[in-house]
This record gives structure tokens, C-alpha cells and sequence, in this order.
């Protein structure tokens, strides 16, 4: 049986995605119109088969080839070879060595009161602003977000953490930025010699950070260079995996908990029940403890629900190596398989009412009631993110000190709106007032 899709476009694609707003809007408009299984146009792709029904992504699971062209944007930033696309025999034990330190309760624990100290830093920063002044969500939490991983990738002890966070976010800015510049355009050359500089320095960083660790007396595997010295990763691997690191994480925690403020100031009366549940677990104090994160149940919750409805990564993609049969299609070798994880979680098969926001949806016997794909914010299978554990930590915790101190609210006449920047992004940022919850 034929794939329903869209009639081919000479432009291969490019301007019906335009067209609909993004990649992500557009995915949304071809389920809504083809169904669970849709092919469809993709620049870098010859086939590309979108699924957005998690029955149907469990046949998938197994696949651990990335499309390398899909992908070819980051081959700057690998030294020894683009890590988003190592073949399966390379990749699984790289895999498991991050999952160790990425994933593991003894890392995440070591870091923590940092983590708390650079949260309470930013609030304190936001108290202190005048009365009524709109904060920026996201330029404010991602900077924080990139804080807290470059700590966690390169250690506290950086000599110039400020000048670390600079260099990344020009790297970030020329790389990221040419996947939405018209190809020819020029638009960037200007900022590819500030680029490549700031690349310079961000590898020598690394590289000192390396060196202490090889002729430290004691190597901690909780640390992420740590480990990777221990298991004797060579340098130029090493120095790939923290640039790789503090890309997949700079965004996703800031962007997470954006999303979820704002979607609490649109819901106060699911703020309240959050605030009642901060204030029954920590009492008096502004900050959790690493062990008070499992116990704020509502808080996780609300989290997962406001992942669900904007996803910080919008979508996966993988290469079938032999023909797959999925439902009443047969998808052939080579094809690109397409995950649109915002198109998921708003089947409306598995989400009554999708478009509300309703923390509840995750409670333990609704959960049980969903197929096991049915929210994947964090992709799945082999190649599904080995941070997710970390970030949901950093998330749960910068969400719990700033509910705690403050209220957020939406700033009259201001348009939140979705678009796709490498992650779920907001076009002109998420604008909200914030006050201290002691004012009422």
C-alpha cells in the first residue's frame, strides 16, 4: 500500500515547510490531514516517512542509525568524527559510558548545591528588578541552563566561566544560525572567523581541564571527564563529547521550564496547588535538598504535562538499514524515519483534549493507560537522550526555588509563539511579571 503525503514540490520540500510556520507546525498540519503514517518532503532527505502513533514507533525502537545528512551541520564542532552519528558498534559504548555519569544519582548529587547556588543567583537578580519590569524567560533560563552544564561538563573551578559561556554562545550562534539562512545567502561569513576563535578557546578550555584530571591523584568517575579519562578516551573524543554535552543541554532545561512558567501564569489556580506543594515539602526553606525532588510529585507532574504540549526538542529522525514493516506499510532500507514529538503528544488518541494543559494526565494510573511512547520528550530507544535524567533534575530544581519565591504572570498583550530554533523556541522570547509570592 502506498504512503498518503503531499504531491512532491520541485523545491523538495522547503516551501511548504516554510509555509506552514516550521517543521514542527507542519508535521502537525500532515497527521492532522494524512494520518498516523505520512510521507512527505525533507531537504537532506530522499524518503522521508513521518509516524506520529506511539503503537506504531514501538516497531521502530531498535533502529540506531541517525541520517549522517541530516546531521552534517555539526560535523564542525567533532574533531573525531560527528558523535550524533557514530555507528551503532562506536556509539553504543560511548553511550553507556555517558549514561554512567549523565544519568547517575552520585553525579548529579555532587553537583547539586551548585546548581542551587547559580538558581538562587538568578533569583536574587530578578528580585531586584523594578516593579512591574517584564522578566525574558528564555534569554534568562537558557543562560542559566548553559551555566549549570558548563559546570557540569568542565567542573567549578573554571578560571573564566563567563568567558566559557561567551565563546559557546558565539559558536552556538554561527552554527545553529546557518541552518536558517538561505543557502549562498552570506548572511553569517561575517562571524565565522569570531566563531572559529571562540571554537579555538573553547577546545583549549577543555583540553586544561583534561590535563588536570590526568595528572590529579584521583580521578572521580562521577565527573564527566573524569570518566572519560578513566576509560581512556582520547583527547580529541573527550574534547567532542563535552562540546556535544553542552549543546544537547545549553537549551533544553531553560527551554522546559519556560515553557512551564509561562503556562503556570496562564493556570494560577494549578500555580497554587504547585506553591501548596513546595510549601508542604520544604517548609521554610527557599531551596529543596537532592532528596526532596522525588517527593514533589505535583511539580513533576506539571513539568512532564508542560513538556508534553512544547516539547524543548521537537523531533528525532533515524535511517531504516533494511525494510521495516510498520502497520499496513512497508517503509524501505535508506528511508529517513521522521519523529514529530510534538504531533505525538497531541494524538488525540491518546490525549483527550489535547491543546489543555492538565498536569493530571500524569498520574500513575493514567500513565499506565498509555502506550509507553506516547510522551517522549527526550526521544527513546538507543539513541534517546542520555541527559534526560540530569535535566529533569536541573529543571525540577530551578523550578522549585523560583516557585517558591516568586508568582509569574503573562504581560498584557504579549504574543507567545512557538517556533523551531534547534529546540521549541518562543519567536519574541516568553515576556512574564514576576512578584514576590509574600505580596499576594
Amino acid at each position: 500500500m502506498n504512503i498518503p503525503g503531499p504531491e512532491p514540490r520541485a523545491d523538495g520540500g522547503a516551501g511548504a515547510i516554510a509555509a506552514a510556520g516550521g517543521l514542527h507546525t507542519y508535521q502537525l498540519r500532515l497527521h492532522a490531514e494524512y494520518g498516523p503514517v505520512v510521507r512527505f518532503q525533507l531537504p537532506g532527505a530522499e524518503l522521508a516517512v513521518s509516524v506520529a502513533d506511539p503503537v506504531l514507533m514501538e516497531a521502530t525502537a531498535h533502529l540506531d542509525k541517525r541520517p549522517e545528512r541530516l546531521f552534517a551541520f555539526l560535523d564542525p564542532l567533532c574533531e573525531a568524527g560527528n558523535l550524533q552519528v557514530l555507528p551503532a558498534e562506536e556509539h553504543a559504548p560511548w553511550r553507556h559510558l555517558l549514561l554512567s555519569v549523565l544519568a547517575g544519582r552520585p553525579s548529579h548529587e555532587r553537583h547539586f548545591a551548585q546548581f542551587t547556588a547559580l538558581t538562587t543567583a538568578l533569583a536574587d537578580r530578578w528580585a531586584e528588578r523594578a516593579d512591574g519590569e517584564p522578566v525574558a524567560l528564555q534569554k534568562d533560563l537558557t543562560a542559566l541552563s548553559l551555566r549549570m552544564i558548563c559546570a557540569f561538563a568542565l567542573g567549578g573551578d573554571l578560571v573564566d566561566p563567563d568567558g566559557v559561556v561567551a565563546a559557546f554562545e558565539e559558536v552556538l550562534t554561527e552554527h545553529l544560525g546557518r541552518l536558517y539562512e538561505p543557502p549562498g545567502s552570506g548572511a553569517r561569513d561575517g562571524r565565522a572567523e569570531w566563531a572559529e576563535q571562540a571554537l579555538a578557546s573553547l577546545r583549549a578550555t577543555v583540553d586544561r581541564v583534561v590535563t588536570a584530571h590526568r595528572t590529579s591523584d584521583r580521578v572521580d568517575r562521577s565527573d564527566l571527564i573524569g570518566a572519560m579519562v578513566a576509560a581512556g578516551e582520547r583527547p580529541a573524543r573527550i574534547r567532542d563529547t563535552v562540546m556535544m554535552t553542552m549543546l544537547a543541554a545549553h537549551h533544553t532545561t531553560g527551554v522546559a521550564v519556560s515553557w512551564t512558567l509561562y503556562l503556570l501564569g496562564r493556570h494560577p489556580d494549578v500555580a497554587a496547588r504547585v506553591a501548596d506543594e513546595l510549601d508542604r515539602v520544604l517548609g521554610d526553606r527557599a531551596a529543596p535538598e537532592y532528596v526532596d525532588l522525588r517527593r514533589l510529585s505535583y511539580l513533576n507532574m506539571t513539568l512532564k504535562e508542560a513538556m508534553r504540549l512544547y516539547p524543548p526538542g521537537p523531533y528525532g529522525a533515524r535511517e531504516t538499514t533494511e525494510p521495516l514493516r510498520l502497520g499496513d506499510y512497508t517503509i524501505p532500507a535508506g528511508a529517513t524515519l521522521f519523529y514529530p514529538f510534538w504531533a505525538v503528544h497531541m494524538n488525540p488518541d491518546h490525549w483527550p483534549e489535547p491543546e489543555k494543559f492538565v498536569p493530571e494526565r500524569f498520574t500513575p494510573d493514567e500513565v499506565a493507560a498509555r502506550p509507553k511512547l506516547a510522551h517522549i520528550p527526550f526521544g527513546f530507544g538507543p539513541r534517546g537522550c542520555e541527559g534526560a535524567a540530569l535535566a529533569v533534575v536541573e529543571a525540577t530544581l530551578v523550578l522549585a526555588v523560583l516557585l517558591k519565591r516568586f508568582r509569574f504572570r503573562p504581560v498584557p498583550g504579549h504574543e507567545v509563539r512557538p517556533i523551531e530554533r534547534f529546540v521549541l523556541w518562543a519567536a519574541d522570547d516568553i515576556r512574564m511579571r514576576v512578584s514576590p509570592r509574600a505580596s499576594g
